[in-house]
């Protein structure tokens, strides 16, 4: 499945060069939801062990793999749509995979803040604000209000009096729903690899068996 330009940052690559480096052969697409627990088990093994300790080092998978992250919000947990919400605004406003897989591996690492319980006596634009200042927190150069500005929520209609007008990334969240619903994709996570889904790749793998896997695949 094609990735939309405005979405650039969700591809993370590893070639020095964009301009001369040869597209990789191969493409891991990772379905995952910010507030799911195995999610969050996936991403933090990937991106802070698998990469750069086997994927970044070694030409010979560098050179020939990238990853995708595929936005997968579970409508089940609210909560699901503010922090994917939060991660598209990011998204908006660096345009960076580099900020973007930043700010992804520290809403996983608070998810908790972000579950049900979490915030059932919490207002959407609260939880607004919350994820607008752990951005900023995250990415040093990023504004809070720039964040908070493109979620809030307003609370009078506006001059059309539009009661239902969501937020300045509200199409974004349609987007990437509409292309997670083309592919059929439910549970999180999911991995595809290079268009098939997976099923092999668990979230409690090892590094070897990480390693395994890359070395049978990426060729």
């Amino acid at each position: 499945m094609a990735l939309p330009p405005k979405f650039n940052a969700h591809r993370l690559t590893f070639s020095s060069s964009l301009t001369s480096a040869p597209e990789p052969k191969h493409t891991i697409e990772l379905f995952l939801d910010y507030v799911c627990p195995f999610s969050a088990k996936l991403f933090n093994h990937l991106y802070n062990n698998i990469i750069p300790k086997i994927i970044s080092p070694n030409p010979s998978l560098s050179s020939k793999v990238d990853f995708i992250i595929r936005q997968q919000i579970q409508p089940w947990h609210p909560s699901s749509t503010l922090v994917h919400e939060a991660a598209l605004a990011v998204l908006q406003l660096t345009n960076s995979p580099a900020k973007f897989y930043q700010f992804s591996s520290t809403l996983f690492a608070h998810q908790k803040s972000y579950f049900d319980i979490s915030l059932v006596n919490e207002t959407r634009n609260q939880t607004y604000r919350r994820l607008a200042k752990l951005a900023s927190d995250t990415i040093s150069d990023l504004d809070e209000e720039a964040v908070y500005n493109l979620l809030a929520i307003p609370s009078q209609p506006g001059e059309d009096g539009a009661l239902n007008a969501g937020n300045a990334v509200t199409n974004d969240v349609k987007l990437i729903t509409k292309i997670n619903r083309l592919l059929g994709v439910h549970v999180t996570p999911t991995v595809i690899f290079n268009g098939v889904v997976a099923n092999e790749i668990s979230s409690g793998w090892t590094e070897e068996q990480w390693k395994e896997w890359l070395d049978k695949n990426i060729v």
